[in-house]
């Protein structure tokens, strides 16, 4: 019988050890099950706007004869809503204060002016993993990132706690996911006197750059290394994210790299 994610945090407590270099495997699906997750999620990034149904004939054309009801399961495993034109890994609370979508009519023109924050799925070749990271609006650099097998508020958490003891934003966009819209996370940001903006349901261009952000990471290492384990993706994430920040250049970025943006270097340079 499996733990509670409240029992397992005090695991990892009283063992010392850090929730992002252990990976249980309790329910974990099947190998063609994780091939077709593999296949969804790439699928997901060229075509958001799949539902279940077109998703269903798109993965029977590329060798994955299964039936609807098994292509809704992986989905909702992955945490992909059939009824949004992008991957919904965060689902709202019904009872969970909704924020205003802040950055329509804000002219982002300096670093720590907003920060924006995502949840992403991850395949692995004995399982999946869940990528949380929080990225600066105007320079796209990725102040920190967390990894977790739950979908939970707490890995969240632990890379807002780090990235508010370097900086903090004026404005913290998220979408309206249970994560974002917890009382923990909300007041953490409130304490600082941080403006809260959240997405509007189903509207993937509101945090069009941290969803740019997950392509680049996908299709520039997770795909291309496929990792098998939880913590050689951590290894090769570390790996990854040094390189974004400090040596892949951005065309939007004046062809200079988001720690030069970040950091002062300015698109005027």
């Amino acid at each position: 019988m499996g733990f509670g994610p409240l029992i397992r945090k005090k695991l990892y407590e009283l063992l010392g050890l850090s929730r992002s270099t252990l990976y249980y495997v309790e329910n974990i699906p099947g190998k063609e099950d994780l091939e077709l997750m593999k296949a969804i999620d790439k699928e997901y990034l060229r075509n958001p706007f799949y539902g279940r149904r077109r998703m269903t004939l798109e993965m029977r054309d590329q060798g994955f004869f299964f039936g609807e009801k098994r292509v809704r399961t992986a989905m909702k495993r992955m945490g992909l809503e059939a009824i949004y034109p992008k991957p919904n890994l965060s689902k709202p609370h019904q009872y969970h204060k909704k924020y205003p979508y802040l950055m329509r009519s804000v002219k982002v023109d300096r670093s720590d002016q907003a920060w924006a924050a995502d949840i992403t799925y991850i395949p692995l070749q004995g399982g999946f993993a869940y990528l949380f990271a929080i990225i600066d609006w105007y320079s796209r650099f990725v102040l920190e990132w967390e990894l977790s097998n739950l979908l939970d508020t707490d890995f969240c958490i632990e890379a807002l706690e780090r990235s508010l003891k370097k900086s903090c934003p004026e404005i913290f966009n998220t979408d309206q996911g249970v994560q974002f819209t917890s009382l923990c996370f909300t007041k953490r940001l409130e304490k600082e006197g941080v403006k809260i903006s959240m997405d509007g349901k189903g509207r993937a261009l509101d945090n069009v750059f941290i969803e740019r952000l997950w392509r680049s990471v996908k299709y520039e290492d997770i795909y291309p290394k496929g990792y098998e384990s939880l913590k050689e993706l951590k290894k090769g994430l570390e790996v990854y994210f040094e390189f974004y920040n400090g040596q892949r250049r951005h065309q939007s970025l004046g062809y200079q790299t988001p720690s030069e943006i970040y950091y002062g270097a300015g698109l005027e340079a």
